[in-house]
């Protein structure tokens, strides 16, 4: 084997880490809340993991671009590590979030950079888009057998292992990366916009705080929000006037006015938003209307990353054959049928029909996540490759966040305004309201994807 074939390797193997977390610990939420009590802080064990993913997503990838993507990539591989193995000797609620914040720094570095690197490993357009198709797929499958391998070690043994599990690859991926990725590195001396990285941070840590607990209780203007909201804008004030002094800023700000970059990362917010969607709503509809039990209605979106995978790497075949944009905007043709479908749900729709919606909702998602991030590569300078796939990462995680948080206002708001004869009726006509939200998402992604152009212009 090569040593790029290795490093690929290694790459797919650090995806695979960081999309399989994602969905390996739902299935272990009754074990956790049963062996360390605090049920009170569920949904902190999620929200801990994405606030910090998000936010290292963007300082990784500037950290990429000027300390290289080697140094990074094991940086971020070794937190996540670190943080897997101290989830998984937790004894305590409180001690399994904070370890949870630390693992989802070192998954938040992972993504851009592996990306970024794919990117560099492969020469052609062609063989990237089936490097970043091979990526793509691994969250797919991530879906499918995330939950199968978390609920078979929860039986055998009990929750630790799902997070143990994790250190012996993450050692492997940090070994092939260590001794087969070489680098062509110019070496020069860099300014860290310490500053701005400080006021970016306390400023998304701050609004997403304030999404995830609105999201949670239903209550978005307490004192403690209010106070984040002031927070978030005196921060994001100062880090614009930063930013626009220092001589190496976090983020430049003239990426913003790349027109091309701000459509694709507005593509990618609202298919994430769709991909939610899904994940959240269709296992309750699945349990609270078709009375399916859990196993069940976790295999019902196994459709979804079914296609997603089948999709990502179809398309492969025919790049280079085919201009991007078609798939794309194809993708959100797919996209927009399979919101639409969702959105006719009653208390009678029969699981066959859901499981078609996912599908092609799916099918949307693998013609345009691979195409996305090549499409993003070429829009900007190569010395911001890593910034820009970093922002496009954070993009994907914060729209994930905010997105949950709109569905929920809707569900509850139509829920407590409906009058039905039975709950699961009720739980349908806020579910259905939920799906006319991602359908307007994928309508405004399908706009966004007729505009790009057939060649981007490398800037």
């Amino acid at each position: 084997m090569s040593s790029l074939n290795y490093v690929f390797l290694a790459i797919l193997l650090a995806t695979a880490l960081a999309a399989i977390e994602g969905t390996i610990v739902a299935t272990a939420i009754p074990s956790i809340t049963a062996d360390l009590n605090g049920v009170e802080l569920i949904s902190w064990i999620y929200s801990a993991y994405l606030l910090t993913s998000a936010i290292a997503a963007i300082l990784f990838g500037k950290l990429a671009d000027l300390f290289g993507r080697k140094k990074m990539i094991i940086i971020g591989i070794t937190l996540f590590a670190v943080g897997s193995l101290l989830c998984g000797i937790s004894q305590s609620m409180v001690m399994l979030i904070i370890c949870r914040a630390i693992q989802g720094v070192g998954a938040g570095s992972i993504l851009p950079i592996t990306l970024t690197m794919v990117s560099e490993l492969f020469e052609t357009e062609k063989a990237r888009a089936r490097g970043q198709s091979y990526i793509s797929m691994v969250w797919g499958v991530a879906g499918v057998v995330g939950p199968l391998i978390g609920g078979f070690l929860i039986d055998s043994l009990s929750w630790h292992y799902i997070f143990l599990l994790n250190v012996p690859f993450a050692i492997g991926s940090i070994y092939f990366i260590a001794r087969y990725y070489e680098e062509q590195l110019v070496v020069t001396k860099h300014k860290i916009d310490y500053v701005g990285a400080v006021l970016f941070a306390v400023a998304i840590l701050c609004l997403m705080y304030a999404i995830i607990t609105g999201s949670n209780s239903g209550d978005w203007w307490t004192t403690t929000q209010i106070v984040c909201y002031s927070i978030v804008f005196i921060c994001l004030a100062a880090f614009i006037a930063v930013e626009l002094r220092v001589s190496e800023p976090l983020i430049p700000l003239q990426l913003f006015k790349n027109r091309r970059l701000m459509t694709i990362n507005a593509l990618s917010f609202c298919t994430m938003a769709i991909v939610i969607g899904m994940s959240a709503y269709v296992p309750l509809y699945a349990q609270n209307v078709l009375g399916k039990n859990a196993t069940v209605a976790g295999l019902m979106l196994t459709p979804l990353s079914i296609m997603w995978t089948l999709g990502a790497m179809g398309i492969g075949v025919f790049i280079g054959k085919i201009a991007n944009k078609y798939f794309i905007v194809s993708g959100t043709v797919f996209l927009i049928i399979g919101t639409l479908m969702m959105a006719q749900l009653t208390a009678h729709t029969s699981a066959i029909f859901i499981i078609g919606a996912t599908a092609l909702t799916g099918l949307g998602m693998g013609c345009i996540a691979p195409l996305l991030i090549i499409t993003l590569q070429k829009t900007v300078s190569k010395e911001h490759v890593g910034l820009a796939t970093g922002l496009n990462s954070f993009t994907n995680t914060f729209s994930q966040s905010l997105g949950a948080a709109i569905y929920g206002v809707i569900f509850n708001v139509v829920t407590v305004t409906t009058v039905a004869a039975t709950s699961a009726n009720m739980f349908a006509t806020g579910i259905q309201a939920v799906y006319v939200g991602t359908l307007v998402f994928a309508v405004i992604a399908l706009l966004l994807a007729l505009t790009i152009k057939k060649e981007a212009v490398t800037q």
